[in-house]
Protein backbone atom coordinates (compact mmCIF):
# COMPACT_ATOMS: atom_id res chain seq x y z
CA UNK A 1 0.00 0.00 0.00
CA UNK A 2 1.30 3.59 -0.96
CA UNK A 3 1.26 6.11 2.11
CA UNK A 4 0.20 9.62 0.71
CA UNK A 5 1.58 12.53 1.83
CA UNK A 6 -0.12 15.68 3.34
CA UNK A 7 0.74 18.86 1.69
CA UNK A 8 0.13 22.15 3.76
CA UNK A 9 0.08 25.54 2.52
CA UNK A 10 1.23 28.20 4.85
CA UNK A 11 1.07 31.67 4.00
CA UNK A 12 2.76 33.47 6.39
CA UNK A 13 6.17 35.19 7.90
CA UNK A 14 9.23 33.45 7.90
CA UNK A 15 9.61 34.17 11.31
CA UNK A 16 6.72 32.18 12.39
CA UNK A 17 7.52 29.01 11.61
CA UNK A 18 7.40 26.57 14.75
CA UNK A 19 10.90 24.95 15.97
CA UNK A 20 8.96 21.59 15.52
CA UNK A 21 10.73 22.38 11.95
CA UNK A 22 13.74 22.97 12.73
CA UNK A 23 16.18 20.17 11.01
CA UNK A 24 13.17 19.24 9.32
CA UNK A 25 13.78 19.59 5.22
CA UNK A 26 15.88 18.77 2.97
CA UNK A 27 15.72 21.65 0.57
CA UNK A 28 15.33 25.58 1.82
CA UNK A 29 14.85 27.69 -1.28
CA UNK A 30 13.49 31.52 -2.09
CA UNK A 31 14.00 34.88 -3.72
CA UNK A 32 14.77 36.13 -0.37
CA UNK A 33 13.66 39.95 0.37
CA UNK A 34 16.62 41.99 0.91
CA UNK A 35 17.11 45.10 3.40
CA UNK A 36 17.35 47.07 6.27
CA UNK A 37 14.06 45.86 7.52
CA UNK A 38 13.62 44.79 10.93
CA UNK A 39 12.23 41.25 11.95
CA UNK A 40 10.70 40.01 15.76
CA UNK A 41 11.41 36.29 16.28
CA UNK A 42 11.01 35.89 19.61
CA UNK A 43 13.63 32.85 19.96
CA UNK A 44 16.54 35.09 17.98
CA UNK A 45 16.02 37.87 20.75
CA UNK A 46 16.66 35.61 23.46
CA UNK A 47 19.71 33.43 22.25
CA UNK A 48 23.09 33.90 23.52
CA UNK A 49 24.49 34.35 19.15
CA UNK A 50 25.50 38.20 18.88
CA UNK A 51 24.98 37.02 14.84
CA UNK A 52 21.05 35.89 15.48
CA UNK A 53 20.63 39.33 17.23
CA UNK A 54 22.43 40.76 14.12
CA UNK A 55 19.97 39.18 11.90
CA UNK A 56 16.97 40.76 13.19
CA UNK A 57 18.51 44.20 11.40
CA UNK A 58 18.61 42.60 8.21
CA UNK A 59 15.67 40.29 6.72
CA UNK A 60 18.29 39.04 4.11
CA UNK A 61 20.83 37.89 6.81
CA UNK A 62 17.69 36.77 9.06
CA UNK A 63 16.82 34.30 5.76
CA UNK A 64 19.87 32.81 6.09
CA UNK A 65 19.89 32.07 9.66
CA UNK A 66 16.88 30.62 9.78
CA UNK A 67 16.48 28.73 6.41
CA UNK A 68 19.93 26.99 7.66
CA UNK A 69 18.44 26.33 11.13
CA UNK A 70 15.29 24.38 9.10
CA UNK A 71 17.74 22.68 6.93
CA UNK A 72 18.59 18.84 7.77
CA UNK A 73 22.13 18.03 8.31
CA UNK A 74 23.35 17.70 4.61
CA UNK A 75 20.82 19.75 2.95
CA UNK A 76 20.81 22.40 0.37
CA UNK A 77 19.66 25.94 1.16
CA UNK A 78 19.35 28.02 -2.41
CA UNK A 79 18.76 31.87 -2.10
CA UNK A 80 18.86 34.43 -4.60
CA UNK A 81 19.69 38.02 -2.85
CA UNK A 82 21.26 41.03 -2.97
CA UNK A 83 24.91 41.47 -3.58
CA UNK A 84 25.12 43.17 0.02
CA UNK A 85 24.84 39.26 1.64
CA UNK A 86 27.81 38.96 -0.20
CA UNK A 87 29.90 41.85 -0.26
CA UNK A 88 29.26 43.66 2.86
CA UNK A 89 31.20 43.24 6.01
CA UNK A 90 30.14 41.68 8.77
CA UNK A 91 29.92 38.45 10.48
CA UNK A 92 27.06 37.02 9.08
CA UNK A 93 29.05 34.86 6.10
CA UNK A 94 31.98 33.65 8.77
CA UNK A 95 28.93 32.05 10.98
CA UNK A 96 27.55 30.27 7.73
CA UNK A 97 30.86 28.89 6.67
CA UNK A 98 30.94 27.51 10.41
CA UNK A 99 28.18 25.45 9.68
CA UNK A 100 27.80 24.70 6.06
CA UNK A 101 29.56 24.57 2.56
CA UNK A 102 29.55 26.70 -0.27
CA UNK A 103 28.21 24.70 -3.28
CA UNK A 104 28.16 28.16 -4.83
CA UNK A 105 28.14 31.84 -5.15
CA UNK A 106 27.23 33.18 -8.56
CA UNK A 107 27.01 36.99 -8.87
CA UNK A 108 24.31 37.65 -11.42
CA UNK A 109 23.90 40.23 -14.50
CA UNK A 110 22.15 43.47 -12.67
CA UNK A 111 19.51 43.80 -15.35
CA UNK A 112 18.22 40.56 -14.55
CA UNK A 113 15.04 41.80 -13.02
CA UNK A 114 14.69 44.70 -15.12
CA UNK A 115 11.94 43.10 -17.33
CA UNK A 116 9.66 41.49 -14.25
CA UNK A 117 10.33 43.75 -11.22
CA UNK A 118 11.50 47.22 -12.88
CA UNK A 119 14.72 47.17 -11.48
CA UNK A 120 18.05 47.18 -11.85
CA UNK A 121 20.18 45.32 -8.61
CA UNK A 122 23.13 43.14 -8.56
CA UNK A 123 22.25 39.77 -7.06
CA UNK A 124 23.83 36.65 -6.82
CA UNK A 125 22.68 33.24 -6.02
CA UNK A 126 24.11 31.88 -3.02
CA UNK A 127 23.85 27.69 -2.69
CA UNK A 128 25.47 26.16 0.80
CA UNK A 129 24.96 22.37 1.96
CA UNK A 130 24.57 22.52 5.89
CA UNK A 131 27.49 20.47 7.56
CA UNK A 132 27.90 21.87 11.17
CA UNK A 133 30.27 19.09 12.41
CA UNK A 134 32.79 21.36 10.57
CA UNK A 135 36.56 21.70 12.12
CA UNK A 136 38.35 24.57 9.62
CA UNK A 137 37.54 26.80 6.83
CA UNK A 138 38.56 25.70 3.44
CA UNK A 139 40.86 28.43 1.50
CA UNK A 140 37.17 28.88 -0.48
CA UNK A 141 35.15 29.15 2.82
CA UNK A 142 37.81 31.64 3.99
CA UNK A 143 37.16 33.65 0.84
CA UNK A 144 33.96 33.67 0.75
CA UNK A 145 33.86 34.73 4.66
CA UNK A 146 35.85 38.37 3.29
CA UNK A 147 35.33 41.30 1.16
CA UNK A 148 37.96 43.65 0.43
CA UNK A 149 37.22 47.54 -0.71
CA UNK A 150 38.24 47.53 -4.54
CA UNK A 151 37.90 51.36 -3.84
CA UNK A 152 35.02 54.34 -3.58
CA UNK A 153 33.99 52.46 -0.59
CA UNK A 154 32.98 49.32 -2.64
CA UNK A 155 33.26 46.33 -1.55
CA UNK A 156 33.21 42.99 -3.58
CA UNK A 157 33.40 39.74 -2.18
CA UNK A 158 36.82 37.57 -2.07
CA UNK A 159 34.92 34.46 -3.93
CA UNK A 160 33.79 36.74 -6.51
CA UNK A 161 37.36 37.97 -7.24
CA UNK A 162 38.29 34.62 -8.26
CA UNK A 163 36.88 33.63 -11.96
CA UNK A 164 37.03 30.15 -11.49
CA UNK A 165 33.56 29.57 -9.83
CA UNK A 166 32.29 31.90 -13.41
CA UNK A 167 31.44 30.09 -16.70
CA UNK A 168 31.53 33.89 -17.86
CA UNK A 169 31.64 37.54 -16.52
CA UNK A 170 32.63 41.37 -16.95
CA UNK A 171 33.24 43.52 -13.88
CA UNK A 172 32.30 46.79 -14.41
CA UNK A 173 31.98 50.37 -12.04
CA UNK A 174 28.91 51.86 -12.99
CA UNK A 175 26.14 54.37 -10.96
CA UNK A 176 23.56 52.20 -9.05
CA UNK A 177 19.56 52.46 -8.49
CA UNK A 178 20.05 55.93 -6.51
CA UNK A 179 23.09 57.55 -8.39
CA UNK A 180 25.81 55.69 -6.11
CA UNK A 181 28.96 54.06 -7.19
CA UNK A 182 28.36 50.35 -7.49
Amino acid sequence: ALAREREQVVIDGFQTIESAYDSYFDVVTSNIPFGDTRIFDAAFRKSDDPVRGQALKAVHNYFFIKGLDTLREGGILAFVTSAGVMDAPGPVREWLMNRCEPVSAIRLPNNLFTEYAGTEVASDLIVLQKQSEKRELTPDEQRFVSSSEIGNGIYLNDYHRDFKHAIHTTFSHEKGLYGQSA
